[in-house]
């Protein structure tokens, strides 16, 4: 059972709208449309527009675009770190998240999706046990993590957090950031950019040039795929082992588990195609040794010949490795020789191993004809490459998964329905794009949902905003668990009055906690928070009051000064 992606009833529009202010991985799977409403939550922002004046970006756009990738990569690394602890936005339990989502999806789609709820996509995560992993195994087996994503408010204000000496933000947090930086820093189209969402994992696709897939806080280009190294390695699992559930662009998205989907078929079809070419490389000598690099087991059956001093000496490839593992030279290209005669003397043998294949032999072939993985011979060739090779099957299985990985992505067999087109474009300034965007809101759902992601409040959205914080914010609680409502409000109080966002935007209750500021709105519904769990059946209250937000419960009324001039309807709850 898959939830309609148009005609969806009152509950699940409310469940979507509060979520565009919580924002965890969970609602952003079940309300696809949240993915790319945080990207232009982030285009909305003054935050990413001040980085054009930024002097690390000056010049950029007289720079080639792999150049301008690695300007941004840099920046994003200077500034910000990867941030996955439990703490931070607090734990639920699996039975209250598949109980708010009754009736919306079928529950096996929570055990496909999710790997807390049983997804085993990557195996590497359940062999080292996924809860351990993840510091879950002092909790029962029912608590999970929210795993909110963070604006780039939120990913900004972790420099006020205890530990953190920069800007910090999970993996989809850091997707949007570099989708929202590409856009309006680079000036590369929307159009250009795929978010890819996996159950463990979010990373970007730009189709410029070979392409580019941003990865976390790196980056890695066409070359990069195939090199061997360490980041490769982790980047790679997600495309992979696990099967992308939501790809997200400016058209829409698709979802691994709805039928209806909303992006443009064209533009998917094109992801698709460019995304795979990405994947794919032919086999020459310097991606041999790539590969030789990741898969270590092959190490045996070969051996390296160096010459020095008129003399030929040999080296097991196990020994070249390690070698190189220390060192700035790279087997598979000039730097090889460099490396060769940094090795002590002793590592080398007089004699050529005859259970072992000269690598030189095949350097001579392999560059003078690549092997392309995706030929129906492949395997015969690499017969005639390796005649003596054990397990060659075994080596051409995984040589060929090496170098034309086949990602599991959404069908194209969905019900499209259309939506309107964005008509944002490079070189268009914020004020531009905040105007494209507003009047877009009435007729364009994932705009309308970005305008709160973006925290900003109106009649409608306060009370989204409301359920949200009193319904998914379990730091805040945590936080003054031990302390009475009025110590409560002292410690607010005694926080700096200034919030994260400007404009009269609001944070939620476990923002000011984590952040430990607030402006007199914010400190008064994370009170209110407080108030309504600690006495759920009493009445609270809270209202502006004489240039005061004032929170009424249990006979006692507690004021916080109302600093920007917010005006929002009183509530009761």
């Amino acid at each position: 059972m898959g939830m309609p992606a148009a005609v969806k009833t009152s509950k699940q529009i409310q469940e979507m709208y509060s979520s565009a202010f919580t924002l965890s991985d969970m609602e952003v799977f079940i309300f696809p449309e949240l993915l790319y409403a945080l990207v232009l939550a982030n285009i909305l922002s003054p935050r990413i527009w001040a980085w054009r004046e930024d002097p690390w970006f000056a010049g950029v756009e007289h720079m080639t675009f792999n150049r301008q990738m690695q300007r941004l990569k840099q920046y994003i690394m200077d500034h910000y770190s990867f941030n996955l602890d439990l703490e931070t936005w607090g734990l639920t339990t699996k039975q209250r998240e598949m109980d708010r989502f009754a009736g919306f999806v079928a529950p096996d789609i929570f055990s496909r999706s999710n790997a807390l709820f049983g997804y085993e996509g990557d195996q590497y995560y359940f062999d080292v046990d996924i809860r351990r992993h993840f510091g879950l195994d002092k909790y029962t087996s029912d608590v999970i993590p929210y795993w909110k994503t963070e604006t780039v408010e939120a990913m900004d204000a972790f420099v006020h957090k205890e530990g953190y000496a920069r800007g910090a933000g999970e993996c989809v947090s850091l997707s949007a950031l570099y989708a929202a930086a590409a856009f309006i820093v680079l000036g590369v189209p929307l159009e250009d950019i795929f978010i890819l969402a996996t159950p463990l994992h979010s990373q970007n696709f730009i189709d410029r040039e070979d392409g580019v897939l941003t990865n976390n806080r790196r980056i890695l280009t066409k070359g990069m795929w195939c090199n061997g190294s360490e980041l490769s390695t982790k980047a790679r699992r997600a495309l992979e082992k696990e099967r992308v559930t939501i790809v997200s662009h400016c058209t829409g998205y698709v979802h691994v588990d709805y039928q209806e989907a909303t992006i443009d078929p064209e533009a998917y079809t094109r992801c698709l195609c460019s995304l795979q070419n990405y994947l794919t490389q032919d086999v020459d000598f310097e991606l041999f040794t790539n590969f030789l690099r990741v898969h270590e087991g092959y190490r045996k059956h070969f051996q390296f010949q160096h010459e020095q001093q008129g003399h030929t000496y040999y080296l097991n490839a196990e020994v070249l490795y390690r070698y190189e593992h220390g060192s700035k030279c790279r087997i598979g290209d000039a730097s090889r020789k460099k490396l060769l005669a940094e090795i002590d003397s002793e590592e080398y043998t007089l004699q050529p191993d005859p259970r072992r294949q000269q690598i030189h032999l095949i350097e001579e072939k392999l560059n003078g004809r690549p092997l392309a993985c995706r030929s129906g011979d492949f395997c015969l060739q690499l017969r005639e490459l390796f005649p003596r090779q054990p397990d060659l099957d075994g080596m051409c299985r995984d040589l060929k998964g090496f170098t034309c990985t086949r990602p599991v992505l959404p069908s194209t067999e969905k019900t499209h329905l259309p939506v309107l087109p964005l008509a944002l474009r490079p070189g268009m300034d914020r004020r531009q794009v905040t105007e494209v965007l507003s009047a877009l809101r009435a007729q364009h759902r994932t705009v309308d949902l970005a305008f709160y992601a973006n925290r900003q409040i109106d009649a409608r959205g306060w009370d989204y905003f409301l359920e949200a914080c009193m319904e998914r914010n379990p730091v805040s609680l945590q936080a003054f668990s031990e302390v009475s409502l009025a110590e409560a409000c002292a410690k607010l109080q005694g926080y700096p009055a200034e919030s994260i966002y400007d404009d009269n935007r609001l944070a939620t209750p476990d923002e000011v906690v984590n952040f430990r500021r607030g402006d007199g709105w914010e400190k008064a519904v994370c009170l209110l928070n407080l108030c309504k769990h600690r006495h759920p059946g009493g009445r609270v209250r809270i209202s502006l009051t004489g240039g005061q937000v004032c929170v009424e419960a249990q006979g006692e009324t507690f004021s916080f000064p109302a600093q920007r001039g917010l005006a929002l309807p009183a509530r009761e709850l």
